[in-house]
């Protein structure tokens, strides 16, 4: 097991087979050093986690589903690397979006679930640049979707 992977596991986390494209693009594309993951919606084990911030669903429960978001992040990042996920050098940057209502300003809050996971998970490897903005809607009428650059071996 990969030093990465045996750090997931002592935080209870078992990195999935990485989710397939649900349309027209490719989960990731390597230039150079540099992997792009395309953006991640917010699923688990039980199917899509789905809701609307400020609505049906509050900042915890969002950043729960930025959590998993940044797990298939990391399972796209493996699969990029031919199973490798030990080449990471740093996460250099995640995007996030979030369903919201107009006047839910928590976005960061639930972002954080992404960065303090990508933070436990890595270390320092695991600090990055990072945006977090709000979306009307998302696909499927999940919470989350997040997309990442990572700089690898």
């Amino acid at each position: 097991m990969s030093a990465i992977e045996t750090k997931l596991a002592e935080l209870g986390v078992t990195l999935p087979d990485a989710p397939a494209p649900a349309a027209n693009y490719v989960p990731y594309v390597i230039a150079g050093d540099m992997v792009y993951v395309s953006g991640q919606i917010s699923a688990d084990a039980d199917g899509m986690i789905k809701g609307k911030l400020g609505d049906d669903m509050d900042a915890e429960a969002g950043a729960q589903a930025a959590k998993a978001c940044a797990i298939s992040l990391l399972a796209q990042l493996k699969a990029a690397c031919d199973g490798d996920i030990d080449r990471l050098v740093r996460v250099v940057k995640l995007v996030g979006f979030v369903n919201s209502t107009a006047d839910f300003g928590d976005q960061p809050k639930v972002i954080n679930g992404a960065s303090d996971f990508m933070v436990a998970a890595l270390g320092d490897k695991g600090r990055h640049a990072r945006s977090a903005v709000s979306a009307a809607s998302l696909p499927f009428g999940v919470a989350v979707e997040i997309e990442a650059i990572f700089q690898i071996a």
